[in-house]
C-alpha cells in the first residue's frame, strides 16, 4: 500500500469508530477484509489510528472536521507531512484537500492538549505545574516495556538474550527489573527470550508498583484485582513469596495458569467464595478499577468514554473494595492500593477517606508515577493497621 493508501483506510476506519465501533474491532474488521494489506501495513495504519484517537480534539481542530477525514488531515498537519503527496485524489488514496478544509487555531487548553473539558480543571489541580507536560505526553506513542523473570534470569541476561531474537532494550530506572525496548518491539511474541518466560510485557511503573513492596522469604500476598495477572507473576518472581490471585469476575483470570507455567511461578488462583478462608494475608495489593488517565497512551478511547458520572461510581467503588480487602490483611501486616490513575478523586481522595473513617489503619508510603517518567501513570499507598 502506498502513504496516501494508508492514510485512506485510517480515515474509513476512524470514521467505523466515531460512530461507535470499539477501537480494536473497528482495525481487526478492516484487516479481514483488507487481506491484502502486508505487516507493515498494518502496523502503519493502526498507529495512524491510535495517534487520531489519542489527539482526537487537537487534529479535528487542525483537520476543520470531527471526521476521519479532518482527522487524519490534522494529524498530517500535526506531523508537518505534505498534504498534497497524501490527499492526491488517486485511486485508494483520499481525495484532496479543500479549502474548506482549513485548520483553525485551538480554542482553549483542553483541546489542544486533548482533554476532555469537564476534566481539565481536575487534571490540573491533581497534577499541578506537571498538567501540560503529562498531558503532551498522553499524546504520544506508550514506550513497550519488558519485566524480567527474576525466576529464570536477570535483567542484563535477559537483555543478551532478547539481542539474539533482533531485539535491542535498556535497563529502566523505575525498577530494576524493568526493560525498555529501542528495537526490534514487532518480534517479542516470537522471540525465544519470551517463549521461554525469561520476560514478560508489563509496563515499568507497573513493575514499579510491586518493586516498592518489602517482598520477603515467607510472606503470604494476595493479588486482590489480579486480572490477567501481570502483577501475580511479578509478586511470585521473588523468593519464598506464596502468592494467591482473586478477580471479582474469575474469567479475567484464565490465562494466569498458562503464563504462570511459562514462567516457572506458582500462584494459586482462588474465587471470591473461597479467598477468605485463604486468609489472613500478610500482604493484600489492590490494583483497583480505575479510569486508566495513567495508561490513555495504550488505551485512549476510554478518555473519551469516561464521564464524571462514571468517575464517581469508580471511586465509590475504589473505596468499598479498600473496605472489604482490610479485613483480610493480618495484624501488621500492609494493604497496598494502587491504580493506574493520576486523578486525586481516584488516589489521595479515597486513601484519605479510608484513613480518616479507620483511624487504627495509617498511610505508611505514598508515591506517584507519571508518563513524563518514561512511563504509565501509577498511584500506590501502603497502608497498616
Amino acid at each position: 500500500m502506498t502513504p496516501a493508501a494508508r492514510v485512506q483506510a485510517s480515515i474509513d476506519i476512524l470514521d467505523e469508530i466515531l460512530g461507535g465501533v470499539p477501537v480494536e474491532k473497528a482495525l481487526t474488521g478492516w484487516a479481514r477484509r483488507s487481506r491484502f494489506a502486508g505487516s507493515k501495513d498494518r502496523a502503519a495504519i493502526r498507529d495512524h489510528v491510535f495517534g487520531a484517537v489519542r489527539c482526537k480534539r487537537s487534529f479535528a481542530a487542525l483537520g476543520g472536521a470531527a471526521t476521519g477525514r479532518g482527522l487524519m488531515i490534522g494529524a498530517s498537519r500535526a506531523a508537518q507531512a505534505d498534504l498534497a503527496a497524501l490527499f492526491t485524489s488517486e485511486r485508494h488514496a483520499p481525495t484532496a484537500v479543500l479549502e474548506t478544509e482549513a485548520g483553525r487555531d485551538f480554542a482553549f487548553d483542553a483541546e489542544r492538549y486533548d482533554i476532555p473539558d469537564w476534566m481539565w480543571p481536575m487534571f490540573k489541580d491533581s497534577l499541578g505545574d506537571q498538567a501540560v507536560p503529562v498531558a503532551e505526553a498522553l499524546q504520544k506513542r506508550a514506550p513497550i516495556h519488558l519485566r524480567a523473570n527474576l525466576i529464570k534470569t536477570n535483567r542484563f541476561d535477559a537483555i543478551a538474550a532478547l539481542i539474539q531474537g533482533g531485539i535491542v532494550a535498556r535497563a529502566h530506572p523505575a525498577s530494576d527489573t524493568a526493560l525498555e525496548v529501542v528495537e526490534g518491539a514487532r518480534k517479542i511474541a516470537q522471540s525465544r527470550a519470551y517463549k521461554d518466560g525469561l520476560v514478560e510485557l508489563q509496563d515499568a511503573a507497573s513493575q514499579a508498583v510491586v518493586s516498592a513492596l518489602d517482598l520477603q522469604p515467607g510472606l503470604r500476598v494476595l493479588d486482590y484485582c489480579a486480572g490477567g495477572g501481570g502483577k501475580s507473576l511479578a509478586l511470585a518472581a521473588h523468593d519464598g513469596v506464596e502468592v494467591f490471585a482473586h478477580d471479582v469476575n474469575a474469567g479475567r483470570m484464565r490465562d494466569i495458569p498458562a503464563r504462570a507455567d511459562r514462567a516457572g511461578a506458582k500462584i494459586t488462583t482462588v474465587s471470591t467464595q473461597e479467598v477468605r478462608k485463604h486468609g489472613p494475608f500478610d500482604i493484600v495489593l489492590v490494583d483497583a478499577p480505575c479510569s486508566g488517565s495513567g495508561s490513555w497512551r495504550r488505551a485512549p478511547a476510554g478518555k473519551w468514554a469516561l464521564t464524571p458520572q462514571r468517575l464517581t461510581e469508580l471511586t465509590e467503588l475504589q473505596f468499598e473494595i479498600l473496605e472489604v480487602t482490610s479485613s483480610l490483611v493480618g495484624q501488621g501486616g500492609t494493604l497496598a492500593y494502587a491504580t493506574c490513575s493520576m486523578l486525586r478523586p481516584e488516589n489521595d481522595e479515597v486513601v484519605d477517606r479510608f484513613t480518616a473513617l479507620h483511624s487504627e489503619w495509617r498511610e505508611a508510603f505514598r508515591k506517584r508515577w507519571l508518563p513524563t517518567e518514561g512511563a504509565d501513570g501509577f498511584f500506590a499507598s501502603h497502608l497498616k493497621r
